[in-house]
């Protein structure tokens, strides 16, 4: 029996069984050749199975869904409120009361210890509680809080009603914290946690924006309105929020009750924190004393924008450092965002005329922005899933600490060294916190690639 070109029949079955293994061959080559050529390059884990999980977690999971998109707006309300008085307060107090400096920079700060002490305690009970119930509470009293501003008639009255206020803000931005640390991706955390810190950003150019206006063109009671409306806006918000909840085992219960250490922090997330308490103590010269600086040197007109150019530069940058994160590891961005922010503060120190400001501004926002996002999503990656509560309120109270405690120890030295020698001192501690990078994390995070999904290179 012969097939249709005239061949034998068992012939041409054998040639065409040859014909597919000689394919299979080829089509299993390559695929080794491809598999060599991305171990090369990301190193030995690199292969078809991590290639094909961590691709597969890329392209299906969504990133943009509607929860992630509603904390990130609650978030943004969170922080326009916070940004909007904090960087108004300190020349309210002076202007109201007769404060001075140091009185006026604890009146900033006293709101951030009211936050610390808050997170101590919000961090250790959001998952006993609920997610969503507890950023309730904390969105709840910061409008309560906020009203209470007109009442306002004492320095002593004034702290208060801020020591609650930031108690308030520390339980509304610890629930935000872990509920996108949860909805985000895993494989695209860098860019997910990028991405939800642009809305503080945001809210760092139009809330110092609005609040250095209405300072230098209006009232305080304007002020308050708009902090009013932002916060009522945020529970309106978070109404339409849908927050997955986690059900702990008893032995996950039993690590919130007593009083270890390990219940009111995340231990794994601390060094992390640690670091970037100097960072945010350096922020916090220019959070509080930038609109009295403006005043001295005579460039209040630049000075409404310079906070717009801040949050323009962080808008701009955080998409890709977001994602260089991802692809290259923390160190790879880590160093170059220090040295930017340590050049922008020196250029700040120096300011004498608007463009001065306005390129100081942009290395703050390249340096800070990044830094910020960067050390979060950091401490967050080294953390479990039943602990993300912790992670975050450990993250933050380095925040809260630091822009508390730094007014104050600013406050103290301005009087002797001028607001230009106080930019100079924020810039050195700069160079400290790079060299304190390198000792508790840097120096641990693998050549090339630093983090879970991505494998050290090879040396050759």
């Amino acid at each position: 029996m012969e097939s249709a070109c005239g061949m034998p029949a068992g012939a041409s079955v054998i040639r065409d069984g040859l014909t597919l293994c000689w394919d299979a061959l080829l089509i299993t080559e390559h695929k080794n050749l491809m598999t060599k050529r991305r171990i090369r390059l990301f190193g030995p884990k690199y292969n078809n199975d991590n290639y094909n999980k961590v691709a597969g977690q890329v392209n299906t999971n969504k990133l943009w869904t509607r929860d992630f998109v509603i904390v990130s707006f609650v978030n943004f309300l969170i922080s326009l409120n916070f940004f909007l008085l904090m960087v108004s307060i300190a020349l309210y107090a002076m202007d109201n009361f007769d404060s001075t400096p140091s009185e006026a920079g604890l009146a900033a700060s006293i709101f951030v210890f009211g936050s610390l002490i808050a997170r101590l305690f919000s961090g250790r009970w959001i998952e006993r509680i609920g997610r969503k119930k507890t950023l309730f509470i904390g969105l709840t009293l910061s409008l309560i809080m906020t009203i209470l501003y007109f009442g306002v008639n004492s320095i002593l009255l004034l702290f208060v009603i801020r020591f609650f206020h930031g108690a308030a803000f520390g339980i509304a931005s610890t629930g935000t914290g872990t509920v996108v640390a949860n909805i985000i991706p895993k494989a695209r955390s860098g860019e997910g946690i990028a991405y939800y810190a642009l809305s503080s950003t945001i809210a760092m150019a139009v809330g110092p924006f609005l609040g250095l206006f209405i300072s230098y063109y209006g009232n305080s009671k304007m002020i308050f309105i708009a902090g009013v409306v932002s916060a009522a806006l945020s529970i309106v918000s978070a109404f339409f929020l849908t927050v997955p909840e986690l059900n702990l085992t008893e032995e996950q219960l039993q690590e919130t009750k007593g009083f270890k250490l390990n219940g009111f922090f995340e231990t794994k997330a601390l060094p992390i924190s640690i670091v970037c308490f100097f960072f945010f103590f350096s922020y916090s010269s220019v959070l509080t004393f930038f609109s009295a600086y403006a005043k001295e040197v005579q460039l209040v007109d630049a000075a409404s924008f310079f906070f717009v150019i801040i949050s323009a530069a962080i808008f701009l940058s955080r998409p890709i450092t977001g994602r260089l994160f991802d692809l290259k590891g923390e160190n790879f961005i880590m160093y170059p965002a220090i040295l930017l922010y340590m050049m922008g503060m020196i250029i700040l120190s120096q300011a004498s005329h608007g463009y001065a400001l306005f390129l100081a501004g942009s290395l703050i926002g390249l340096g800070f922005g990044t830094i910020q996002s960067s050390s979060q999503t950091i401490a967050i990656k080294v953390t479990p899933p039943h602990r993300m509560g912790l992670a975050t309120s450990t993250f933050f109270m380095s925040l809260d600490l630091a822009t508390g405690i730094g007014p104050f120890i600013y406050g103290l030295f301005i009087p002797f060294i001028g607001y230009r020698g106080m930019y100079v001192g924020a810039a050195v501690v700069l160079l400290i916190s790079m060299f304190l990078y390198y000792l508790l994390h840097g120096r641990q995070v693998g050549r090339g690639h630093g983090h879970r999904y991505f494998a050290e290179k090879p040396r050759n």
